[in-house]
């Protein structure tokens, strides 16, 4: 269960600075094989939120079993993004490779797929830390919101992926993603979308969701832990069915 502690009101002083090293996250390290033949003809990539065990947790299985539900006789494979999740947030640094690592793992995977399996759709997901990870990982460019003061991470900036792996990817799932009013208040940039990607992105927000209404930064509502149950995977499902 994501309680997203990365947002509690007693961490930002740890955080304001950190979470914008998120911004230099898009590594593009050279591609690894996705599977072995055949491919799938739908593969979901998604990113659990912060704390939950190795997989696609609660949101992820949730929309993982709406999504099969609706495809009919098209085939789904599913790769949980490999990254710690981590809620380590009293180590600055800990917290920040979390969240670099994820998107490093996420775009290496779409790459490795749209080369090795060019006729799957892929769908990229993330539910809270995780929709911070699948959404940086569509950036086109690192955001320049940067602080002087950890410059010395800009060299670990890596180039976004390929324009040419968007046409591979038909569509982007974001549950309870931190609002721009969130993120700033915690001194990171907006969560970069890349243009190729905005048109077949879907945002799935509880309206009491504080961590995605654009509340002020502070700990989760309840309303934060609900995409698993609340009816928003089917929501997700038929809006990436439309565009397969």
């Amino acid at each position: 269960m994501d309680v997203i502690k990365l947002f509690r009101v007693t961490r930002l002083p740890r955080l304001a600075g950190a979470a914008t090293v998120v911004a230099s996250a898009f590594v593009s390290a050279p591609a690894q094989p996705a599977f072995a033949e055949p491919c799938p003809d739908v593969e979901v990539v998604f990113a659990r939120g912060t704390s939950e065990p190795p997989g696609v947790g609660m949101a992820g299985r949730a929309f993982v079993d709406a999504l099969q539900a609706q495809v009919g006789n098209k085939s789904v494979a599913v790769y949980p993004v490999n990254y710690a999740a981590s809620s380590d947030f009293g180590n600055r640094l800990d917290f920040v490779q979390s969240v670099v690592d994820g998107v490093k793992d996420s775009a290496n995977h779409v790459q490795a797929t749209a080369a090795n399996c060019p006729n799957t759709r892929i769908v990229l997901g993330g539910y809270s830390q995780g929709a911070v990870v699948a959404g940086f990982t569509t950036a086109n460019a690192v955001p320049t919101e940067i602080p002087a003061d950890l410059a010395e991470y800009a060299w670990y900036a890596p180039k976004p992926m390929p324009p040419s792996v968007a046409n591979h990817v038909a569509a982007l799932v974001l549950f309870g993603k931190p609002s721009t009013e969130f993120m700033a208040d915690i001194g990171a940039p907006p969560i970069a979308i890349g243009p190729a990607y905005v048109a077949k992105t879907i945002e799935l927000c509880v309206p009491d969701d504080t961590i995605c209404n654009g509340a002020p930064a502070g700990g989760p509502s309840f309303a934060h832990i609900t995409y698993g149950s609340n009816g928003m995977a089917d929501q997700a499902a038929t809006f990436v069915v439309g565009r397969l």
